[in-house]
């Protein structure tokens, strides 16, 4: 089955629910048990894990979802949380234990190094932090104490593909658990399981749930061991996704496979006009075949998203201010995913360790929505006018 019809019916079973089309809304705290006996068995074997028994474990388009994305990223289970960056902790905490020790990329999402800076610490265990592009050498990074080695690719803000098949293949060499954050691919143009990852994170609010009106995550595990272990963490931590996000991530996720090809095309479309700009010092962009990660990019992801970051050749913020107030469809907004522009600034330098940042350059991360290429491209080029006058 190919993913496209996946997607569409991955999670859905219209007998069940009467042959309405979407699972509907299920809103639940108490579940009601005809007799005693059922009521002490709610809990035996797989139930606890798949089954509708009290609200904050899980309602019936709670499950829809799981399943959903588990058949997508080829899982055995999903566990379905309140937010992306809940996923990323959540499932980092159900792996490690006082006195281990973490290695996280370099170049990961800001909130993911707090928690490993703010919160792990305090908890005793440490994390170390890696370049992206180390590969196979992560090898000698491990010690003793190593449970997990953090991968995300593309990286955020910067955009540096690594090399999951190596690392992968390092770790568990070591008995170290791999993570990945897969969002930017949407588990639909990078399958975490077949290139080595143990545990494939995203947070649903961008791709899957597409609509900018919805905040949730997901995590996926290939075996059962590792997805109860998982759930039964983030069930002690009182983490669910409410019945309502649910049912939008699910209705999203029907259509994510054409708005992602879209998207796609017109992201790379207006990656390689900016590439040609002047203003432009480097388009951070895997799919441009100058791009440092594309040949790894190529080699294991399936297509890419339209997410992507520029370095300008000015450092001026002013000046980059008066070019992006005054864009009239990439508007200036934090997530991405949904169906419309988006533009922030890009402040790489304090978030690295182990590699620095030190281009001088102006950093902008866009993300490139349904609308037609040629508008975007018309807004971007008004912008660039409005720069040459604020730095001239």
């Amino acid at each position: 089955m190919k993913d496209e019809t996946r997607l569409v019916h991955g999670g859905r079973n219209p007998q069940r629910d009467g042959g309405i089309v979407n699972p509907p809304v299920s809103r639940a705290s108490t579940v009601l048990y005809p007799t005693l006996a059922a009521f002490a068995r709610r809990s035996d074997g797989d139930a606890k894990y798949r089954a509708v028994r009290y609200g904050a474990y899980g309602v019936a388009n709670t499950f829809a979802l799981a399943d959903a994305v588990a058949e997508l990223e080829g899982g055995v289970g999903t566990v379905v949380t309140a937010t992306g960056l809940s996923a990323v902790t959540l499932a980092i905490t159900a792996l490690v234990r006082q006195g281990d020790h973490v290695l996280m990329t370099d170049s990961a999402y800001g909130p993911t190094r707090a928690f490993c800076d703010e919160v792990l610490t305090r908890f005793g265990v440490e994390t170390t932090y890696y370049d992206p592009l180390i590969g196979a050498g992560i090898a000698g990074w491990m010690r003793p104490n190593t449970r997990v080695v953090f991968t995300e690719s593309p990286g955020s803000l910067t955009f540096e593909v690594q090399d999951i098949p190596a690392i992968a293949a390092a770790a568990h060499r070591h008995r170290a658990w791999v993570l990945m954050d897969n969002t930017w691919a949407a588990g639909l143009f990078f399958k975490t399981f077949d290139h080595g990852v143990d545990v494939s994170i995203q947070a649903a609010t961008k791709y899957i749930a597409g609509h900018s009106d919805a905040v949730i995550g997901t995590i996926t595990a290939p075996t059962e061991a590792l997805f109860r272990r998982i759930k039964d963490t983030t069930t002690a931590f009182g983490d669910i996704a409410a019945p309502d996000t649910c049912y939008l991530a699910l209705r999203g996720l029907r259509s994510m496979a054409a708005r992602l090809r879209q998207q796609e095309a017109a992201g790379l479309q207006i990656a390689e006009w900016l590439r040609g700009r002047p203003e432009v010092k480097r388009v951070l962009y895997p799919a441009l075949p100058d791009d440092p990660g594309h040949a790894i990019w190529k080699r294991d992801f399936t297509g890419a998203c339209s997410l992507f970051s520029v370095i300008l050749h000015t450092g001026d913020e002013a000046a980059v201010a008066r070019m992006v107030d005054a864009y009239r469809y990439f508007k200036i907004g934090a997530s991405w995913g949904g169906f419309e522009s988006l533009v922030i600034p890009a402040y790489p330098a304090p978030l690295r360790t182990a590699v620095p940042w030190t281009d001088p350059g102006f950093v902008l991360r866009y993300h490139v929505g349904l609308e037609a290429p040629e508008d975007l491209i018309t807004d971007l080029t008004e912008g660039f006018e409005r720069l040459r006058q604020a730095v001239s």
